[in-house]
């Protein structure tokens, strides 16, 4: 495969990485961004982890919780525009999917989809009259419903519902004792986007491959094979420390971590407090959108 400017510039945007090692990366892995970008990561060139591609299905996330927030619901609803997203009936369609997703029979979006939706049937045909009404492709994406037995949850939903964040604190107080703390968390969650909530939560295959890449970047280091044994740990429980919420630097206090400032809070408090469980859920991540250049666009919409 060809290494275009195009594509040199994509790998640049994505790491942060000169524009020279992204074009020498490219010619490594034959034109492979994926590959590339393990490269560079391995040889430390890489600022940053894999962004996400471009975002292009707009829509909302919205978060509901019955009366004393012991159950909860996070729910995407996605739109072909913004301007769409923004539309008070579409606001309060997705308002009223998060609800309906606290009495889902199920995590099962077919059984979601087949629910009965007020006066217009099922879910299904509710969002079939949107689709008519609004004109514009719609669909219900995923959701998920959280009521573990001793939990407490508490929501955020930033930027007008582009992220919407769930976090579960098993607890013995009220949601109003935790509201400030449980808010804290929640925004944690959205600003810093952290994989698990704790170490014992980890993906062994996601550790396995971080490990693999912190041996390469090493060896490209000119450290000796035979010390990579002692030296990986160190650098495993530093990316953990990224990656884990609760092992996180607390955004509003770098001084202490997110487990510590809940600690803290819990001592304050006089109960114990834990959280146990988060959802993060961001309009249109993982979803790859067609780029046209928008001459080339045009002229298709002329041709039509």
């Amino acid at each position: 495969m060809a290494v275009t400017a195009k594509l040199v510039k994509e790998l640049r945007d994505k790491t942060g990485a000169g524009m020279m090692d992204c074009k020498k990366a490219l010619m490594e892995t034959d034109g492979d961004i994926d590959k590339a970008i393990d490269v560079l990561r391995e040889k430390g060139l890489s600022k940053a982890a894999k962004k996400a591609d471009r975002i292009a299905a707009e829509g909302l996330v919205r978060v509901a919780f019955n009366e004393d927030h012991s159950e909860a619901a996070v729910v995407e609803v996605n739109s072909e525009t913004d301007f769409v997203a923004k539309n008070p009936e579409f606001i309060e369609f997705v308002e009223t999917l998060a609800k309906k997703a606290l009495e889902a029979p199920s995590d099962s979006l077919e059984d979601f989809m087949a629910m009965s939706y007020e006066g217009e049937g099922t879910v299904k045909d509710a969002l079939t009259a949107k689709i008519s009404k609004i004109g514009e492709n719609m669909n219900i994406r995923r959701f998920v419903r959280m009521n573990t037995p001793g939990t407490i949850y508490t929501g955020y939903l930033h930027n007008g519902g582009l992220i919407g964040v769930v976090v579960g604190i098993k607890t013995d107080a009220t949601a109003e004792e935790i509201e400030v703390t449980a808010k804290d968390v929640a925004m944690q969650v959205a600003s810093m986007s952290p994989r698990f909530v704790n170490e014992s939560e980890v993906d062994p295959a996601w550790l396995e491959n971080e490990t693999e890449i912190a041996k390469q970047q090493l060896l490209n280091e000119g450290k000796k094979p035979e010390l990579l044994d002692r030296i990986i740990p160190g650098k495993i429980k530093a990316i953990l420390k990224d990656v884990c919420l609760v092992d996180q630097k607390f955004v509003k206090n770098s001084d202490q971590s997110v487990g510590e400032y809940v600690a803290e809070a819990a001592k304050a408090l006089g109960k114990d407090m834990t959280v146990t469980e988060m959802v993060r859920y961001e309009v249109g991540e993982g979803i790859e959108k067609k780029e046209e250049d928008f001459a080339a666009e045009v002229a298709a919409q002329m041709n039509k």
